[in-house]
């Protein structure tokens, strides 16, 4: 087998430009493979990261995946806001141990503004019930006091003491802006890998000044309405009855979301085109060992002397139909591990980037199951078309004997 091993590597050798250009075709395709399966993924578990430890999301009557993603992923626009009456009725609830108020509908320089209060900071988690942590500076010490994420302070080079103007709607305009109400940066939150990197937080009472024309002197401003707000039980056992009341409630109609679940209806609705880029990608790697079992069978027509020599030499077609097996077995491996190489360089390269313009976290992680099973599966497959190109050389081999066709 050493043997066999040795004579399989000094072919490749021999045949250096196309042994490279098969490896390359295989690590290529496996790269998109690993690509395409780490991205979906990754994307799964950076957005179930957002969120931990909110027993229930509320917000105007609607779907549970728009209400996710307005209020938690910062897409979309709600439908309409809910009452600061309706909100209190179920602050106040007996079975509530915390909530966390939001409005939406302001922006500073593309960015979401995000209005809540300081319990925000308190109850907000997210990866695993990890608490949000100041980088520099405090929470809001006066009604105009803004808490930046880290790719806001990032991207716009703010600082703690910054005066910013916040923006009318998702359009940072000149005539939306609202000049007369500026805000100092107060604090800049660590990273988080979440949509929080990508908020400006102000307070309830600014939102609700700066959209009355109060002005910055108006203080202690009370909301009227907000878009959303999170809650907090005192028991497990209680969010079920809580949910049901709140969708019950008459005076308003009002959705309570579980996250989870809301995120399970996402993946649904998006495993269609999960499918559809595996899919696509098994396909390039079809393509990609078309590839190598032409380049293959090109190659066996210049071996046919080399091939009848090793027959001449005491070689069996069997042990001839071995060798150019483990041709293609060395091939498929380094073209394997060539793309898994491939696809942890991508990874260190530009991670950071989708990090900062996404709000995606791509890990080093070691391979899952679902890309040890696709390397198996390509290896498999590299197999299979290694028998193409091995069959027809043991024919050659018993019909040519030491006979050179010219």
């Amino acid at each position: 087998m050493k043997i066999l091993l040795l004579l399989s590597w000094k072919s490749l050798l021999n045949r250096k430009v196309t042994s490279l250009l098969s490896i390359l075709t295989i690590a290529i395709a496996v790269l998109l493979l690993l690509g395409v399966e780490r991205v979906r993924s990754q994307t799964k578990q950076s957005f179930a990261n957002t969120i931990s430890a909110t027993d229930l999301i509320v917000g105007a009557r609607s779907g549970q995946v728009n209400l996710l993603l307005y209020s938690v992923f910062r897409m979309g626009n709600p439908t309409q806001n809910i009452s600061w009456k309706s909100y209190r009725k179920f602050a106040d609830d007996k079975r509530v141990a915390w909530t966390v108020p939001f409005s939406l509908g302001d922006s500073h320089r593309s960015f979401r503004v995000l209005g809540t209060n300081s319990d925000y900071f308190k109850y907000y988690k997210y990866s695993n019930k990890q608490p949000l942590v100041f980088a520099d500076g405090t929470g809001f010490d006066n009604q105009f006091g803004a808490v930046i994420g880290s790719q806001v302070a990032k991207k716009l080079g703010y600082v703690v003491g910054q005066k910013i103007v916040v923006a009318h709607g998702v359009s940072d305009k000149s005539f939306n802006r609202h000049d007369n109400s500026p805000f100092t940066v107060k604090g800049i939150l660590a990273p988080t890998g979440t949509a929080v990197d990508k908020t400006v937080h102000v307070t309830l009472q600014a939102i609700e000044a700066i959209h009355a024309r109060l002005g910055s002197h108006q203080s202690n401003a009370q909301p009227s309405q907000i878009t959303a707000f999170l809650i907090g039980t005192h028991s497990k056992m209680q969010i079920f009855s809580l949910q049901r009341q709140i969708a019950n409630y008459k005076p308003q109609a009002l959705s309570a979301i579980l996250p989870g679940v809301a995120l399970q209806e996402l993946w649904s609705i998006m495993s269609i085109a999960e499918q559809a880029l595996l899919i696509v990608a098994f396909f390039v790697v079809i393509a990609g060992m078309l590839g190598v079992l032409s380049s293959l069978l090109t190659s066996l027509q210049a071996r046919r002397r080399e091939i009848a020599i090793l027959r001449g030499m005491g070689a069996s077609a069997r042990q001839i139909v071995t060798l150019l097996l483990t041709e293609v077995v060395l091939i498929s491996n380094i073209g394997i591990i060539v793309g898994v190489a491939l696809m942890y360089l991508l990874t260190a390269t530009l991670s950071g980037y989708i990090r900062s313009e996404y709000g995606l976290t791509f890990s080093m992680d070691m391979l899952n199951e679902n890309e040890i099973l696709f390397l198996i599966a390509v290896q498999l497959l590299a197999l299979l078309v290694g028998f193409i190109p091995a069959i027809t050389g043991y024919r050659q081999s018993l019909s040519d004997g030491m006979t050179v066709r010219s």
